[in-house]
């Protein structure tokens, strides 16, 4: 009986990767930049870097694709702290050389 679970759950996990691999082939190319514009402009090969990830997040990918999202805006401490400590420079008149 273990042995039928084992391979129903291989077979579930091949099933995804290859659906992933499927969509990944449509998103690359097109949809891609649509969600991050800043790929656009990015080497060809930042595409296979990013290859794996489609692939294994591919239903997040789709839901944004599908639902026409563009690149999430960030707000954590790490980002507001940024953006404090870039007001201070500005208002000091920039970087000091």
């Amino acid at each position: 009986m273990s042995l039928v679970i084992a391979q129903f759950v291989v077979g579930a996990f091949e099933a995804y990767v290859l659906v992933g691999v499927a969509f990944a082939l449509m998103f690359l190319p097109r949809g891609v930049t649509r969600l991050d514009p800043r790929v656009a402009g990015a080497p060809k090969t930042l595409r296979l870097v990013i290859l794996p990830g489609i692939v294994a997040l591919w239903p997040l990918f789709a839901w944004r694709w599908i639902a026409g999202a563009h690149e999430p805006i960030e707000d954590n401490p790490h980002r507001a702290r940024a953006r404090e400590s870039l007001a201070a420079v500005g208002r000091a008149g920039g970087l000091a050389r």
